[in-house]
Formats: structure tokens, C-alpha cells, sequence
């Protein structure tokens, strides 16, 4: 059974998802402020994953994820938003969300998103090979840590999978869909920008080469390769 912790000030909403989610064999605690999130995760067991409303009444759930992000990079994290601007989705991917998505939600595709991050994340964990090398960078995906130049830097889950993926082919093109499919869980859908915010973030984490070309390239139609 995986530990969810949801935190979300709609009490209502949180009732509903509970029910349905421990129906579909998840365990729910649920948090409605900023800050007993920041009390359970200081003081009880890390859950499995995390879902979290970006609107919050004693603060903002896009500053809970960066705090998140920096003491533990790995835990899975998907974001809600009742607003749905796509200013909020953007940002939160950037600040290293797994997922989103839109309130109100069907708990049916809540679900599906949630076993994908999930399946991402134990595929992760148990990944082959320990250790794979290229050119200047080290990379672990076991520990989702990547070397460079001796510098040690943490990636999220759907980041190592994408990293994995891409440095396995070398200067091969990967579709966006199969990429999606790799970093996700999901297919890619019209107008879904998660994958492309994804890349950024790994872009910017990884750096360019030391010749100042940049590592992660895209081909119009054909999808990114890795630059070697």
C-alpha cells in the first residue's frame, strides 16, 4: 500500500479524494495549510508521494514545493491548481512537479497519474545499470544523482528517466511521445508542454559541454537526443 499525503485547503475535496483513493488501495493523511504540511513532513514518516494544491490559505503551494525539491528531490509531487492557468502549471513543472493537474479533477485520471508517478518512481529506484558514463558526466540513475566535473547534482525521478533514456542514445533523436511515455507514464496530449518543461529543467541542471554547446538537443518532428 503507498502513503499519500494530500494538501489541499478544500476539506471537501480532500474527504472525496480520500475515499476514493483508499478505495483504490492508496493510505491518505490529509493536511489543509502550509504549514501542517511542513509539521507532517518534519515529524512523520516521508510518504510515497505527495499531492498538492498550489493555492493554500497561509501560503503559496508552489514555495512548499521548493522547499520539498531541496530536501528531498526524489519524492514524487503532483500539483493541483483550481485555477488552472497555465502560468501555474509552468511554474510548478519548472520548480521540479512530477505532474499536474487542473481542479476539478476526475479522480479516475487522478489515479491513473498517481500509479504512473509511482511505477516511475520504484522503476527508478531499482534501476539497471547502476552507472553509466559519457564523456565528462557520471551518472547514477539509481541515486537520481548526476556528476559533472565533480559536481554532484540531484535530479527528480521523471528527470533521471529522461536523462537515462537520452544517454542511452547518444546523438539519436527520441519522439516526444516515447519520451513522454519513458518520463511520464502517459501520453503525450495536445498542447502538453510537460515534457518540454521537464527537458528545460534537466538543460539547465546539466549545463552545457565544457566547449559551451549545449548537451540536450531537438530535432523539428524527430524529438531530443543527447549531444555528444
Amino acid at each position: 500500500m503507498n502513503n499519500l499525503l494530500l494538501i489541499d485547503d478544500d476539506e471537501e475535496l480532500c474527504e472525496l479524494l480520500s475515499h476514493w483513493l483508499t478505495q483504490e488501495g492508496f493510505d491518505v493523511s490529509s493536511c489543509h495549510t502550509t504549514q501542517t504540511g511542513k509539521d507532517y513532513l518534519a515529524t512523520q514518516s516521508l510518504p510515497d508521494a505527495v499531492i498538492l494544491d498550489v493555492m493554500l490559505p497561509d501560503g503559496n503551494g508552489l514555495d512548499l514545493l521548493k522547499l520539498l525539491r531541496t530536501h528531498h528531490p526524489d519524492l514524487p509531487v503532483l500539483m493541483l491548481s483550481a485555477r488552472g492557468e497555465p502560468l501555474d502549471r509552468i511554474l510548478g513543472l519548472e520548480l521540479g512537479a512530477d505532474d499536474y493537474l487542473p481542479k476539478p479533477c476526475e479522480p479516475r485520471e487522478l489515479t491513473a497519474r498517481l500509479k504512473a508517478i509511482l511505477r516511475r518512481s520504484s522503476n527508478h529506484n531499482t534501476a539497471t545499470p547502476s552507472h553509466i558514463e559519457l564523456g565528462d558526466l557520471n551518472f547514477s540513475p539509481v541515486r537520481g544523482v548526476v556528476t559533472i566535473n565533480e559536481v554532484e547534482t540531484v535530479l527528480t525521478v521523471s528527470e533521471s528517466r529522461l536523462l537515462e533514456a537520452l544517454i542511452k542514445q547518444p546523438g539519436e533523436p527520441i519522439d516526444k511521445h516515447e519520451l513522454t511515455q519513458i518520463a511520464l507514464g502517459r501520453k503525450l496530449t495536445l498542447y502538453d508542454r510537460s515534457l518540454d518543461m521537464h527537458i528545460s529543467n534537466l538543460r539547465k541542471k546539466l549545463g552545457p559541454h565544457s566547449d559551451g554547446s549545449p548537451r540536450i538537443l531537438s530535432l523539428r518532428g524527430r524529438g531530443y537526443y543527447y549531444a555528444t
